[in-house]
C-alpha cells in the first residue's frame, strides 16, 4: 500500500495580513501564500498546513509563538467553532482597517480605477447586539466537543437550538448566547429549547427528515416590535399549540408570532404559506419618520442603524435637487426609493421578487409617498429600452444588487442610457469592482465611501459615485 504523504508543517510563521472571507495570510518558506483561519495579522506560530495548491497552502496554526497586539479577547464562548463572527479575535478598530483596504486593494486590483481619497470606513457605534434578524436550527443531535466525545460519560442532552457548524449541513452548535442580537432574542430562543424539551417536542433531524421542530427566526425592530417564526416539520396541531401559547403568554412583548409547516428537503420560506398565530403578520421598522411594513419574507439590512448611515450616504452622493427622475435597481422592499422620494422628482423602483414589490407599494400607501412607481421583474429583462422609453430617461441611477454584482446586460443598458450620475451600493466590493471596470469608458469614480454593517466579520458595505465624463 502507497504511503500517504506527510503534509507539510512550519515553524515560526508570521501572519502577515487578512485576506478574503475572514483568513488570514502568511507567508511558508517556499514564497507560498499559507491562508490560515484561527490566527490574527501580527501572530508568530506553528502551522499544520491541511491543503496544498499550486500557488498557496490552507493551514492552521498549533503553536502561538508570539501574540499580535491587534488581538482582543472574544467576548463569546462559542468563538472558534460558531463560523458566525470571525474576528471577534481582532480589535475592532483593526477590522475596520482591514476592510477599508480590501475595498480599496479591490477596486484597484480588480477594476484597474483611478480613485479619489476614499473617505475612512464608517464604523458601527454598536459593535455588538446590532442584528435586527437571526435564524437559529433545531437538531436531535447536537455538534459534540473533542471531549465529549472522548469521554466515558454518556451524552444524553442532545438536542440543540443554534448554528450550523460551518461546512457540515446536518452538525448544529447548540448556543448558550449570542452577542449579536439584542434582548430578548437570548432569552425567547433558551424558553424555546427549554420548554419544548421539557414537554417532549422532538427535533428536526434533517438526514432521517423527521422530527417537530425545524428553524426558529427572530426579527427586531428599532421600534421595539417583535417578530418570532417557528418552522415546523410535522403538522402536529396539539403540540405546535402548546409551544406557541406558551410563548404567546411568556413574552407579550412579540408583536408578531408567526409559523410555518415546511416538508420540504431544505429551510427556505419563501415558497411556503406564513401563518399567524397571534399579534399581526407584521413589524413595523421606521427610518426618518418613514415606516417600513416587514413580514417574515422581506428583506431589509440587518444592522438597522448602521442601515440608516448606508442610506444617508446613498442620498447624498446622488446629490438631488428635486427636479431629477431616478431610478432604484434592485429595490427590494422599496426602502432606498422611499428614503431619498422627498428630494427626488420622481423614483422607479425595479426588483425580481414579487412580494417584495407588493410590501414596496403598500409602505409607500402608508407613508403616503406619490412620486414613487415600482415594477417586477428579471433585471435583465425588463431593465430594456421599452421600459425606459415608457418610464422616461433617469438623471440618477441608484443600484443595490446582490452579492453577485449587476448582469451584463445591466451593465450595457447603463451605458447606453448614460444617466449623470450612478450611486453603487454594495455588500462585495470585488463584483462591485468587476463591474464598475465596465462602466469606466463613460464614467469616473469621484467618491468611495465603505459602511461597516457587519462587525466582528469580514464582510463591508460600499458606495460609489460614479459621474459621467
Amino acid at each position: 500500500m502507497r504511503k500517504k504523504k506527510k503534509k507539510p508543517f512550519f515553524e515560526k510563521v508570521m501572519v502577515v495580513d487578512a485576506g478574503a472571507k475572514g483568513k488570514t495570510i502568511g507567508k511558508a518558506p517556499d514564497g507560498r501564500v499559507i491562508f490560515l483561519s484561527n490566527t490574527v495579522p501580527g501572530d508568530v506560530v506553528d502551522v499544520q498546513t491541511l491543503k496544498k495548491r499550486k500557488a498557496y497552502y490552507e493551514g492552521v496554526a498549533t503553536v502561538f509563538h508570539e501574540l499580535s497586539p491587534k488581538r482582543t479577547e472574544p467576548v463569546c464562548a462559542h468563538f472558534g467553532v460558531c463560523g458566525g463572527c470571525k474576528w471577534q479575535n481582532m480589535g475592532y478598530e483593526h477590522q475596520l482597517f482591514y476592510k477599508q483596504r480590501e475595498v480599496e486593494n479591490n477596486l484597484r486590483r480588480i477594476g484597474h480605477l483611478d480613485l479619489p481619497a476614499t473617505t475612512p470606513i464608517l464604523g458601527a457605534a454598536e459593535p455588538y447586539f446590532y442584528r435586527n434578524k437571526m435564524e437559529f436550527s433545531f437538531s436531535n443531535s447536537r455538534w459534540m466537543t473533542l471531549e465529549e466525545i472522548r469521554s466515558d460519560v454518556a451524552i444524553t442532552d442532545k438536542d440543540a437550538l443554534g448554528f450550523h457548524i460551518p461546512g457540515m449541513w446536518d452538525k448544529i452548535l447548540d448556543i448558550k448566547k449570542c452577542h449579536l442580537q439584542q434582548d430578548p432574542s437570548n432569552a425567547i430562543r433558551l424558553e424555546t429549547k427549554e420548554f419544548s424539551i421539557r414537554n417532549g417536542l422532538s427535533f428536526f433531524n434533517p438526514r432521517k427528515q423527521e422530527g417537530l421542530l425545524r428553524t426558529l427566526m427572530l426579527r427586531t425592530a428599532s421600534t421595539g416590535e417583535i417578530m418570532v417564526l417557528i418552522q415546523f416539520f410535522e403538522d402536529d396541531t396539539a403540540k405546535r399549540e402548546l409551544l406557541l401559547n406558551h410563548l404567546q403568554q411568556t413574552f407579550p412583548e412579540i408583536t408578531a408570532l408567526l409559523y410555518v409547516i415546511n416538508q420540504k428537503k431544505n429551510d427556505t420560506i419563501y415558497d411556503q404559506e406564513v401563518h399567524c398565530h397571534s399579534g399581526r403578520e407584521y413589524i413595523m421598522e421606521e427610518m426618518e419618520g418613514l415606516q417600513f411594513k416587514i413580514n417574515a419574507k422581506s428583506f431589509y439590512q440587518t444592522n438597522s442603524r448602521q442601515a440608516y448611515e448606508l442610506y444617508k450616504i446613498t442620498r447624498d452622493f446622488a446629490g438631488l435637487t428635486g427636479e431629477e427622475l431616478v431610478y432604484d435597481l434592485y429595490t427590494g422592499t422599496g426602502t432606498i426609493a422611499q428614503f431619498v422620494a422627498k428630494k427626488a422628482k420622481k423614483v422607479v423602483g425595479i426588483e425580481s421578487v414579487p412580494d417584495a414589490i407588493i410590501a414596496a407599494k403598500e409602505n409607500a400607501v402608508h407613508n403616503k409617498i406619490e412620486n414613487v412607481d415600482f415594477f417586477t421583474g428579471d433585471m435583465k429583462t425588463v431593465f430594456n429600452d421599452a421600459f425606459i422609453a415608457a418610464n422616461g430617461t433617469p438623471d440618477v441611477i441608484i443600484t443595490d444588487p446582490p452579492r453577485d454584482g449587476m448582469h451584463k446586460d445591466v451593465v450595457q443598458q447603463l451605458l447606453q442610457i448614460a444617466p449623470q450620475k450612478i450611486v453603487y451600493v454594495s455588500c462585495n466590493s470585488a463584483t462591485q469592482a468587476r463591474d464598475l471596470a465596465l462602466l469606466k469608458e463613460k464614467y469616473q469614480v469621484t467618491k468611495v465611501q465603505p459602511v461597516d454593517l457587519f462587525p466582528q466579520t469580514h464582510h463591508v458595505e460600499n458606495v460609489v459615485l460614479l459621474e459621467k465624463l
